[in-house]
């Protein structure tokens, strides 16, 4: 991969880039905070996730891979043995060990920073094991080079995958923000509805304490 990356902050996901991150998942992203990395082709193809859904539902992967033709190369990586070879050198390389617990920390305080998950470890197997080479590519794509050594590994390896164009159609983005929209004005009547029956709510019960005060007042 010849590709130049570098660490630049999140970035706010405008209604383009939430269409493209829609196409290339299939759905409407949760929990996005921004665009943590460009792909060389314009879409984006890791986006920072909040560390919690607006569920409440603890997220701990900060950095998500959404690319689709990014994420089928690392996971022919990973089909290959790949992350099995990391994980024994882990063991076997106390220098690679110090340089990917660095990138664990890194990881965590990236989070810590947005909110702390208590309990939660940080993702991809860090810091003594490697379990998802896509969480690590996402890291070092958003990081920059040289904060994540085994994410960056992979990384090198991987072939230039927007080379043969976007891996989203003008056409798709556009077919998924119609849904994104129609999502969001679902959502939009939803609260207002909701809204509403807490007004009535609430204006019933000052009724009945304007009638209640108003007895008390003649007795």
């Amino acid at each position: 991969m010849t590709t130049e990356h570098s660490p630049v902050p999140s970035t706010p996901a405008d209604d383009s880039d939430v269409a493209a991150i829609a196409a290339q998942l299939g759905r409407v992203p949760r929990g996005l905070r921004g665009v943590a990395h460009r792909c060389p082709c314009g879409n984006p193809d890791v986006v920072e996730t909040a560390p919690r859904l607006p569920d409440g539902t603890p997220f701990p992967t900060l950095y998500y891979l959404t690319c689709p033709k990014a994420a089928s190369l690392i996971g022919t990586l990973e089909a290959d043995g790949l992350m099995k070879e990391q994980t024994a050198r882990l063991a076997e390389d106390p220098e690679l060990a110090a340089a990917y617990q660095r990138a664990h920390e890194d990881y965590i305080a990236r989070r810590d920073a947005i909110e702390v998950l208590e309990g939660f470890p940080s993702a991809g197997g860090m810091p003594d094991r490697v379990k998802c080479l896509h969480v690590l590519v996402g890291h070092s794509l958003a990081a920059g080079p040289g904060v994540n050594p085994l994410g960056d590994e992979a990384l090198a390896r991987l072939e230039d995958w927007w080379a043969k164009g976007p891996c989203v159609s003008p056409a798709e983005v556009e077919a998924a923000g119609e849904r994104v929209a129609r999502n969001r004005q679902k959502a939009e009547d939803h609260a207002a509805v909701i809204a509403a029956k807490e007004q009535k709510t609430a204006e019933r019960a000052a009724k009945k304490l304007a009638e209640a005060q108003a007895e008390e007042e003649s007795e």
